[in-house]
């Protein structure tokens, strides 16, 4: 499932070739994603401005010139596309733009979503309401991070892919993330020190502006609105390098299993 890295690099996508155009059409091919799509879609949309795109979590936020939001989620395979040819049986919908830009969101497994959300809904919307705290947002540092594990009995790499507690990184930058801060994945979430915390809030915020630097990772299927790849897979230090020496100290890398997700560690660098 993309994570915060590859949402962050589609949305930086849209808000480049899309932000202040008006939606001239709007082409729905079935009723549904993973949930119903809202009802007279194309009624309420064509004719709309998109003033901004924002993200909350993983979720893409289009600001509509109605006060409106159109909420946005790519879920495991999802895809927006700017512009290119049809996508064929799995392109559900196709936005075009008074510019001629064309934005069309492919999903094969259909576990995406869309809903259209009034000006005064956003904030108490179920998709978004519980959410925890954003690690790119300048407040996320160790006190932050140590707030909201306070307490925790349950292993530090589990309780940060919660996200209730911080939102977007997933089981590849939560892997990523714990090996650049030194701690082993299997912690207890409450018990870390001031300056582990602090370590690992730096670690979190350093690997994920890497990995939208590198516009996030092309595993199975995920690229860019462009079309293109993301190429942080190929800057993994841990994730997907079972048995591989550490570049750091050169012991193997060992995988194991953590809330049936692959974790990946170094066992002498990770402590």
């Amino acid at each position: 499932m993309p994570e915060l890295p590859e949402v962050e690099t589609t949305r930086r996508g849209l808000q480049g070739r899309l932000a202040g155009r008006r939606i001239a059409t709007l082409t729905q091919r079935r009723p549904d994603l993973r949930f119903p799509l809202p009802p007279d879609l194309e009624q309420r949309l064509v004719g709309r401005r998109l003033l901004r795109f924002g993200r909350r979590a993983k979720y893409i936020l289009g600001e509509l010139d109605d006060g409106s939001t159109l909420l946005l989620h790519l879920g495991m395979s999802g895809r927006l596309l700017l512009d290119g040819p049809p996508a064929g049986r799995h392109e559900h919908l196709t936005f075009g733009f008074d510019d001629g830009a064309i934005l069309r969101f492919v999903d094969p497994r259909r576990f995406g979503m869309l809903d259209l959300i009034p000006a005064a809904g956003l904030r108490d919307h179920p998709r978004l309401a519980g959410l925890g705290l954003e690690p790119l947002e300048a407040s996320f540092d160790g006190p932050a991070l140590g707030a909201v594990l306070a307490g925790r009995q349950s292993a530090l790499k589990v309780a940060l892919m919660d996200q209730r507690i911080v939102v977007g990184v997933g089981n590849i930058y939560a892997s990523e993330s714990l090996f650049l801060a030194r701690l082993s994945p299997r912690r207890r979430a409450g018990w870390l020190k001031p300056a582990q915390l602090a370590r690992l809030a730096a670690a979190i915020r350093s690997v994920l502006q890497d990995a939208i630097a590198a516009g996030g990772s092309s595993l199975r299927d995920y690229i860019q609105a462009s079309g293109e790849l993301g190429f942080y897979q190929d800057r993994f230090a841990v994730y997907g390098r079972a048995d591989q020496p550490c570049f750091t100290c050169g012991q193997p890398i060992r995988k194991s299993l953590q809330a049936n997700r692959a974790t990946f560690m170094c066992p002498g660098c990770q402590r």
